[in-house]
């Protein structure tokens, strides 16, 4: 009991496990060993908020263009540059450098090659020329890297992800006698995913039969894998179905049964996105009070002159139907019972009248 109390808030308030939008609403402890983020620096730098990014971005700039300033002004302070700066007949190594703020300048025109030709490095000393050398390497590998985080934050598919859409709520209804579970994704762009894949999981904490509580166990919402349903050609939206029979987690779930449970559903759309290469996720969730029994979705698709279009205000749209509130498995029980008692009727007519029991059972 007290590993339920945790995962619920104060106020009982639901706690989603992964919001609608697709975020994970899972917090990470302290991390003792961060030196693994440091082994991995442009993935680290790839997923800071851009805040972050910014300010690491514009202090690799700012600090190395600091510290050559103070090396330059150094080796101006020792080879008496500063002091003979207005003697015409002086050999400066470092040419008009006669404060830190020129040595900063010099810095930050010889790393941006600006080349004002006013302060410069002369061939007058070796070790300027190296360290003009080693600051132009290190300014090439900070553009490197900088530039290149940039450019996969900014093309980062998770973008690309805002333009795939999901119904706000699940059905369930009956599709071909079968009672399923719907709901419906759609992509907004005209550039479509390429392979795409859907699956889904059910998040739901239970306690097993030796005492354990278990939180957040994972178990496999079967959308169609093992007929090739679960791949996708997400031209227009698409209506999932996961059929509830013995295998479906809701195999014993009835209308009322469902009003009394907690869980949610996890449906993850994964694909490539056709225009950059790369894989992209999108994520959604659905709790059980977003699971409307007995309701189809509208349809969204007409067919106009030379083409299909597709109504996305329709998107979300449901109607109530009449059916049954048993669940799969109760259903499947009264049709047996159901074709029990009409073969019992078919013999008893048969015959001309009751049947022996040994009878019974031996056409059974």
């Amino acid at each position: 009991m007290c590993g339920r109390e945790t995962l619920e808030n104060a106020d009982n308030q639901r706690q989603r496990y992964v919001t609608k939008d697709g975020k994970c609403r899972v917090n990470l402890g302290p991390i003792e060993d961060k030196s693994r983020f440091l082994s991995d620096i442009f993935t680290t730098l790839v997923d800071l908020k851009y805040r972050w990014f910014l300010l690491v971005f514009t202090m690799c700039y700012i600090l190395t263009w600091v510290a050559f300033g103070g090396i330059y002004f150094l080796g101006a302070w020792l080879r008496d540059d500063i002091a003979h700066i207005n003697d015409p007949q002086w050999q400066a190594c470092y040419e008009n450098v006669d404060s830190f703020l020129s040595a900063l300048l010099l810095s930050l025109e010889s790393q941006r090659t600006i080349g004002y030709g006013y302060r410069m490095v002369t061939a007058r000393c070796p070790e300027g020329t190296v360290l003009l050398m080693v600051q132009s390497i290190l300014g090439s590998i900070i553009d490197a890297l900088m530039v290149g985080c940039m450019f996969v934050k900014i093309s980062r598919p998770q973008q690309r992800a805002q333009t795939l859409i999901f119904s706000k709520h699940c059905v369930i209804c009956e599709r071909d006698e079968k009672l399923c579970m719907l709901f419906r994704i759609g992509d907004l762009r005209e550039s479509h995913m390429v392979d795409a894949k859907i699956r889904a999981k059910l998040i739901k904490s239970r306690q097993t039969k030796e005492g354990e509580f278990i939180p957040l166990e994972q178990s496999e919402i079967n959308l169609g894998y093992d007929t090739g349903g679960d791949r996708l050609l997400l031209v227009e939206p698409q209506t999932i179905t996961h059929v509830i029979n013995e295998n479906s987690p809701f195999w014993e779930v009835g209308a009322e049964r469902l009003k009394r449970e907690t869980f949610e559903i996890i449906v993850i759309l994964e694909g490539i996105v056709e225009a950059s290469g790369m894989t992209c996720q999108a994520r959604t969730s659905y709790t059980e009070d977003e699971i409307l029994w007995g309701h189809r979705f509208e349809s969204c698709i007409s067919l106009e002159k030379g083409a299909f279009r597709v109504d996305y205000s329709a998107f979300d749209k449901t109607f109530e139907v009449q059916m049954s509130l048993l669940s799969a498995k109760d259903r499947s029980s009264a049709t047996e019972q159901d074709a029990f008692s009409a073969l019992r009727s078919e013999e008893e007519e048969s015959s001309g009248g009751a049947l022996p029991p040994c009878h019974l059972e031996r056409n059974i």
